[in-house]
């Protein structure tokens, strides 16, 4: 593989799926009560911290000295010996893959077994969110959409993540994420009407291009704001706990992500309060021109969660059967354990980081280029797919075709859609529209209807009523 993980050298790959522990196995920890006797705090806990399942000596401890210190999470061994941790681990964590780089199977005992419908649905709306991203970024370039993200190159990720989750289980995006929509049924009309913002458009015009949202298919509306989502992420999977219910949070963020604050407090938060949380990161090599090597020195992300006490594993982000293994196993220990799990999806990001983005000024263009060849997710995918033949050139053909006359059609469709009037503004925040909101409508549209020429016709200004 690639070295992607720049700082740190190459990384092996494993075809087993192995998640790494939330605490280092062996002598060091025992999760015993605080002062090894009562809370110091009345306050009942409704929720009770697993017990460790880590064996510890007693004769290596001191009693008197450990209890002093038992704020550390426990007993702790004590040595004579002066010895630092050392900066990286000796082995780099391996990545878990399942198809090698011709796209068959490395070893057909280890990843989740996926039925002919599923693995078809997979294929097709990964080529459909390609087909989307392709037109839509054509839009933008056109001067019809003022801004765009791609997911080039990282099909994988949302679609086979997607697949491997429940519709029950909250998204919790970034920005790069529309696969997951796709998949729950948010149509190609759908995500125009959102970029375009018109009068359809879920959010009433209210956000970017590409911020989408869905209560319906439990999708929170994306926030730009890098890593913010995190902390969201973990309070969300918490409420879940409480209710007893059958779902967990999955939260997307980038490697540049896990340079905020925000990522290592959600990752603290949801291990202490055992949250049914996934962080799955989309370490795709570059935070918009900041290449991995300027974002952390570490073996990249998967060993920040074990610093924590969060379950890890690394992944070949564009190998969708990995993918699909490793967020279902995920789901599964989140749910039936109530813990959270970091998985780091090793990818590439293929396209700029967005419209406004020139990706060729600070990466050089073969590098690009390789990893659109010889990793490409759904070239990979798609030979493993016929080699069970379940795909053929002709019917790749025919959903190439007809996946772009209907992303044309729904373009066509909701540009000539008015926009969501201006009164929308002042809406969905107060049960009541307060006085100051009520005056700032009624002069704004004063101030449209006097000067027409300097704002959109196709805005409509609805008629404010005296107070």
């Amino acid at each position: 593989m690639a070295s992607l993980l720049r700082n740190s050298g190459k990384i092996t790959t494993t075809a087993g799926l192995i998640a790494r522990p939330g605490f280092q196995s062996g002598r060091g920890f025992d999760l015993s009560s605080f002062s090894g006797g009562a809370a110091p705090f009345s306050a009942p806990r409704r929720f009770q911290t697993t017990e460790s399942d880590i064996r510890v000596d007693s004769h290596c401890y001191d009693d008197e000295i450990s209890q002093k210190f038992s704020v550390l999470g426990g007993k702790v061994p004590y040595s004579s010996g002066m010895r630092f941790t050392s900066e990286l681990p000796e082995e780099k964590v391996p990545c878990y893959r399942v198809l090698d780089n011709n796209g068959q199977l490395i070893d057909s005992r280890n990843f989740a077994g996926i039925s002919k419908e599923i693995a078809m649905k997979m294929y097709t709306d990964m080529v459909k969110l390609n087909t989307m991203d392709t037109i839509f970024y054509e839009a933008q370039r056109q001067g019809r959409i003022s801004f765009y993200v791609t997911t080039t190159g990282e099909e994988a990720i949302n679609i086979a993540s997607a697949a491997a989750l429940k519709i029950d289980d909250f998204i919790v995006p970034q920005y790069r994420e529309p696969g997951i929509l796709l998949w729950r049924g948010f149509t190609p009309q759908d995500f125009a009407n959102q970029c375009f913002s018109n009068k359809f458009d879920d959010g009433k015009g209210r956000q970017m291009p590409v911020h989408y949202g869905s209560k319906k298919l439990n999708y929170f509306t994306v926030a730009s704001t890098i890593a913010s989502q995190l902390p969201h992420a973990v309070g969300a999977a918490y409420s879940l706990k409480m209710d007893g219910k059958d779902a967990c949070v999955v939260g997307y963020f980038g490697d540049g992500g896990s340079s905020e604050g925000d990522f290592h407090a959600a990752l603290n938060f949801a291990a202490v309060l055992e949250a049914p949380v996934i962080f799955l990161c989309r370490n795709n090599g570059w935070a918009i021109s900041t290449p991995a090597s300027d974002q952390f020195r570490s073996d990249g992300v998967v060993v920040k969660g074990q610093a924590y006490g969060v379950r890890s594993i690394r992944v070949d982000g564009n190998d969708a059967l990995a993918m699909y293994s490793a967020v279902r196993s995920a789901r599964e220990m989140a749910i039936t354990e109530q813990k959270p799990i970091l998985i780091e999806a090793v990818t590439y990001r293929v396209g700029h980081h967005t419209t406004s983005d020139d990706s060729t000024r600070y990466r050089p263009l073969e590098e690009i280029e390789w990893w659109q060849m010889a990793r490409n997710p759904l070239t990979l995918y798609r030979k493993w797919l016929e080699s069970n033949s379940w795909w053929n050139d002709e019917a790749e053909a025919e959903l190439r075709s007809n996946s772009r006359k209907e992303l044309l059609k729904a373009i066509q469709v909701a540009e000539k859609i008015e926009k969501p009037p201006v009164g929308d503004m002042f809406t969905d925040v107060y049960d009541a529209v307060p006085s100051n909101l009520f005056e700032q409508e009624k002069l704004l549209q004063q101030t449209v209807t006097r000067y027409p020429q300097d704002y959109p016709s196709d805005v409509p200004v609805r008629a404010v009523p005296s107070s």
